[in-house]
């Protein structure tokens, strides 16, 4: 009976087990462990979102637009199949064919028109240029000791047609998002 017990309880904690490992990861403290662990953090958010179309994160474009705080090379990693293609492009560079948009370090006024452009379409937004979450990005990573974590606004993604798995959004809330 016990043991029946402990099998169910397996079972039911093991899908949030492993994206619990999304929401928060420990750093590896060599000289690239901060840049791999947002590529794995970006690659476990992409791959729990859902485009209008139903498609999921494989095959992608993401836009970089500004300087990344965390990571100065941006490679994605995602899990199972499919990759995400990464381009540096300027705020008025941005276009349609941009699936998903992380915003760096960048003027305010830049920020708000890019957060204003994506309402309504099928852009998944990202930062690591705030953490509390409160400038308009679905995602926001922040960095404490030696952890990256995620923040998540709910607004944001209830403005959009992209559908995010509600397991990813209890984690985020849970960590101080909007």
């Amino acid at each position: 009976m016990l043991a029946s017990l402990f099998l169910i309880g397996a079972l039911v904690t093991t899908p949030q087990m492993s994206v619990q490992a999304a929401g928060q990861s420990v750093i590896d403290e060599s000289a690239g462990g901060m840049t791999q662990a947002v590529n794995r953090m970006i690659g476990g958010i992409v791959s729990y979102a859902r485009w209008p179309d139903g498609s999921s994160a494989a095959n992608r474009r993401m836009c970089v637009v500004g300087t990344p705080r965390l990571a100065p090379r941006m490679a994605p990693d995602t899990p199972g199949r499919g990759s995400i293609s990464v381009r540096l492009t300027p705020a008025a560079g941005v276009t349609p064919d941009c699936d998903i948009l992380f915003l760096g370090r960048m003027p305010v006024a830049d920020r708000r028109q890019l957060i204003a452009w994506v309402h309504g379409r099928p852009v998944l937004t990202i930062t690591d240029d705030d953490a509390a979450c409160i400038y308009g990005a679905m995602f926001c990573l922040n960095s404490r000791a030696s952890s990256l974590s995620f923040s998540v606004n709910l607004d944001a993604i209830g403005r959009g047609p992209l559908r995010i798995d509600p397991r990813v959004l209890r984690i985020g809330s849970g960590q101080g998002g909007a």
